[in-house]
């Protein structure tokens, strides 16, 4: 029986290894395609190891059931979809994935953050967690500088956290060094980088 699968984590938990992992191991006995939106290097799903696949880039107006019937009847069948970065998909996008699962009888494994810079989850994320019929924690741990779990991803801007801005921010080069950082609930709530807790150790 078909399912819709939500995988989550923390940036650098490994999400796209794992999508890369599942598209090599299902594409071997199945038909499948991979999906991605504002991966680091474009039409790709890549992953920091260093490992890549072509993708289909998600814009707003895909509309993955009429994509994945066009898959289907060019290729003869579909068995799955594979869809990263799906926290940047539309909510209509996400009640697509679920017809394309309940409809063409398609596996759908989708992998995305649960939460912004924020602390808030991404629309795509809560409509996910919403329809899955399971979900699964990335249980590659990632760790805040302190050593601590990480469960959030903090923002800085030229150095300093922000909880306010754009959810999505392209770097062009015009803007603001903008970088991320992951951190414990506690380091994130107090906006405390690894450098300002030296710094307070310093003068303490």
């Amino acid at each position: 029986m078909a399912a819709l699968s939500f995988y989550f984590g923390t940036m650098g938990a490994g999400k796209s290894t794992t999508a890369l992992q599942i598209h090599h191991n299902l594409g071997r006995a199945s038909r499948g395609a991979l999906f991605t939106q504002h991966d680091r290097e474009g039409a790709t799903v890549s992953s920091a190891l260093g490992i890549s696949a072509a993708a289909t880039l998600v814009g707003e107006d895909l509309d993955f059931v009429a994509e994945a019937r066009r898959l289907r009847r060019e290729a003869g069948s579909l068995d799955y979809l594979i869809c990263d970065e799906a926290q940047f998909y539309t909510e209509a996008q996400v009640e697509q994935l679920a017809r394309v699962v309940d409809e063409l009888e398609a596996d759908v494994h989708a992998f995305g953050l649960l939460t912004d810079f924020r602390g808030r989850l991404f629309p795509a994320t809560a409509r996910l967690l919403e329809l899955a019929d399971q979900r699964h924690e990335i249980q590659v741990q990632s760790r805040c500088w302190c050593g601590k779990p990480a469960t959030h991803n903090a923002r800085l801007v030229n150095g300093t956290q922000v909880y306010d801005g754009d959810v999505v921010v392209i770097d062009d080069g015009t803007e603001a060094s903008v970088t991320y950082e992951l951190r414990c609930r506690k380091h994130w709530m107090e906006g405390r980088s690894s450098e300002s807790a030296d710094g307070l150790r310093a003068v303490g």
